[in-house]
């Protein structure tokens, strides 16, 4: 019998009282954002994005509020819409918690477009530079799902399996052993979703090919990783064995199949 490690991290950095301090899911995003920053001026300065810094800094901008906007909007009314069609003033609740990444991606995408065009750039040079950085993020912010023993794995009997006090319990009321899910995800979507984008980066200039790879390989990843964590207790599963997040990663590849399409062979047959 293992002696399995038992949850107990605090979620808060600094706790001043309450509801109130430094949670380290804050800080999580306060670092991508940063990480993109640095990632975005080290690529301008490889001559990779035709961005100054201070239109980097107006980029960084609209980019935190697609994130935020679209990973709060979809967290609400796709995995929360009972509470949301209850209180839709929750929806701004955001200290509650509550950001769903495909939303995320989907309200960069927009703050994408929305600058490139601004900028007179091409849509995929902005778009290749911004999903270099973004796997590091995701990363520290599956790291801080696991410090808030949240979206926690399916039950799971092996040596680095973790008791989440907060989750459900087995049929005799004694806590199971899970998978921590939560680090899976951020070795998958984080580590070795960047060294891909890093080494397609250094590989090839080709606009779209690393952003249209992130959009293919998130999906792909998340729906592995999704094999490993517990569905949400409000959704549960689709045809007995498919998650919402496994899902939402179907539709996230088949947009991208579109995209390749309309970038490259679409192209290719117009040259034809």
């Amino acid at each position: 019998m293992f002696a399995y490690y038992v949850h107990d991290l605090s979620p808060y950095l600094i706790h001043f009282g309450g509801n109130w301090g430094i949670r380290y899911y804050g800080l999580a995003y306060a670092v991508g954002f940063i990480g993109l920053y640095f990632g975005l001026a080290w690529q301008a300065k490889r001559g990779w994005l035709p961005l100054s810094q201070d239109a980097i800094v107006d980029f960084l901008t609209a980019m935190i509020i697609g994130v935020i906007v679209g990973g709060r909007l979809t967290s609400c009314l796709l995995y929360n819409w009972d509470a949301t069609v209850r209180n839709p003033l929750s929806i701004f609740f955001v200290w509650q918690g509550g950001m769903a990444s495909h939303g995320g991606i989907v309200g960069s995408i927009l703050a994408i477009a929305w600058f490139a065009r601004r900028q007179k750039i091409p849509f995929y040079v902005l778009a290749d530079a911004t999903a270099l950085c973004t796997p590091p993020a995701l990363a520290l912010g599956r790291v801080a799902n696991f410090i808030n023993g949240e979206l926690w794995g399916r039950p799971a009997t092996v040596p680095w399996a973790v008791i989440f006090p907060d989750a459900p319990r087995g049929p005799d009321g004694a806590p199971l052993p899970r998978h921590p899910s939560q680090l899976y995800e951020a070795g998958l979507e984080g580590l070795l979703l960047f060294a891909l984008l890093l080494i397609l980066r250094f590989k090839t200039k080709r606009a779209g090919i690393v952003s249209l790879t992130f959009m293919g390989a998130y999906p792909v990843l998340r729906i592995v990783g999704e094999f490993f964590r517990e569905p949400d207790d409000n959704i549960g599963y689709y045809f007995g064995w498919l998650t919402q997040g496994q899902l939402l990663s179907i539709g996230m590849l088949v947009v991208t199949a579109l995209m390749v399409w309309f970038q490259f062979f679409r192209a290719s047959k117009r040259g034809a």
